[in-house]
């Protein structure tokens, strides 16, 4: 059995730019109102170390593993969540849609023996978090990207 839960949303940036914005983690706690903080690497098999804020629970540390990335295209991480029974996939996802616009999604698709246990209040809580992520990602990619087209250019 499987549940998912995602969040997809029009950029009116370039997808590098939206990358740019999705795997700087030193800068997450600027602009990031799921993720408050997060360190590690984009390396497969390493762990991040994130500070996961989702509505008025308190800010939890979670440390998921990085299963896949593509530059400029994708992050995946995995978690475990009720015991080991359920595994858990993270995925942000940067698909360019032209020179100046692109879509971000981002998702949690769940697996295992005790899938039935995310349930209905779970998944609308997630939602919420990867809606207000989306639009978060969306907000700095674009005002990144007005700011860049409005500096004069250095060629003459």
């Amino acid at each position: 059995m499987k549940r998912a839960v995602e969040h997809r949303i029009g950029v009116q940036a370039p997808a590098e730019i939206v990358w740019e914005v999705v795997s700087d983690f030193d800068r997450w706690h600027e602009w990031n109102p799921l993720y408050v903080k997060a360190a590690g690497q984009l390396k497969i098999g390493t762990a991040l170390t994130l500070e996961e804020a989702i509505g008025d629970r308190p800010v939890k540390v979670i440390q998921p593993i990085v299963q896949d990335w593509v530059p400029y295209e994708q992050l995946h991480w995995r978690s475990q969540r009720l015991g080991g029974f359920v595994t858990a996939i993270r995925y942000i996802e940067v698909e360019n849609m032209g020179d100046t616009n692109a879509t971000f999604s981002n998702g949690e698709l769940f697996m295992g023996l005790l899938v039935k246990w995310i349930g209905k209040d779970e998944r609308k809580a997630l939602r919420a978090a990867f809606t207000a992520m989306g639009e978060a990602v969306r907000d700095r990619a674009e005002a990144l990207w007005r700011e860049r087209s409005a500096a004069p250019s250095e060629a003459g």
